[in-house]
């Protein structure tokens, strides 16, 4: 049983408590009983979370309760052995665990989150507008040549680096479920236009529009 919190945190209203805050009280309040909440209730934090710490705190049984409860904060800085397992674990038949993960912004974990949305209810909260490549690489997605040259304007302004935005593409490319014949066809096309850039046959601008360009008129999306 996985919820996914997937947004920014943000205030309900006059309430002191954060929308994320409201709902994790419902979920709460709907499987585990106050009394024995410090005994089934986890929060544990991605950036220091080890694999070995999430299988331990997995396989534990409910105390006085029917469900345990474990919330991993931050989740979009989860490590990809933890990935792949959170990936197995939503298989199997466990059904006294209830997995919270709250991630603050789809884009950094958005192949991750593709293997895991059928065995997930979600809440969906407001997420950032900030531009990344993430935003670069749906625009390409959905075919959309003058945006996607737009955010890639907008994004060298704002300082991104050239090899940044082509590892962005790369890694998105190579997290799609393509088959390995059209990944490799537009890795191809990625590495061309790195070289291009790197021996200087073609300024940078220029080579990522060409690439861009490319990549919007094949006939298939990337996922």
């Amino acid at each position: 049983m996985i919820y996914l919190f997937i947004g920014q945190d943000s205030s309900f209203r006059d309430s002191p408590l954060s929308c994320k805050d409201i709902q994790f009280q419902q979920i709460k309040k709907e499987f585990l009983p106050k009394e024995v909440e410090q005994f089934n209730l986890d929060i544990l934090y991605a950036e220091a979370l080890k694999l070995k710490e999430l299988q331990e705190k997995l396989s534990a049984l409910p105390v006085e309760s029917s469900k345990r409860i474990i919330v991993i904060r931050n989740a979009q800085e989860l490590p990809s052995d933890i990935e792949d397992f959170i990936q197995r674990w939503a298989k199997g038949e466990r059904k006294d665990i209830v997995l919270l993960l709250d991630i603050a912004e789809q884009g950094k974990k958005e192949a991750f989150l593709r293997k895991i949305y059928k065995y997930a209810k979600i809440f969906r909260f407001k997420e950032p507008q900030a531009l990344n490549t993430f935003n670069l690489t749906r625009s390409i997605e959905q075919r959309k040549p003058d945006y996607a040259l737009k955010l890639l304007e907008q994004l060298l302004k704002d300082g991104e680096r050239p090899e940044r935005i082509l590892g962005g593409l790369r890694y998105t490319l190579e997290n799609s479920p393509l088959n390995p014949l059209e990944i490799k066809r537009r890795v191809k096309m990625l590495l061309e236009c790195d070289v291009e850039i790197k021996t200087g046959k073609a300024k940078p601008v220029f080579a990522l529009e060409k690439l861009i360009v490319r990549l919007c008129a094949l006939a298939q999306p990337f996922h």
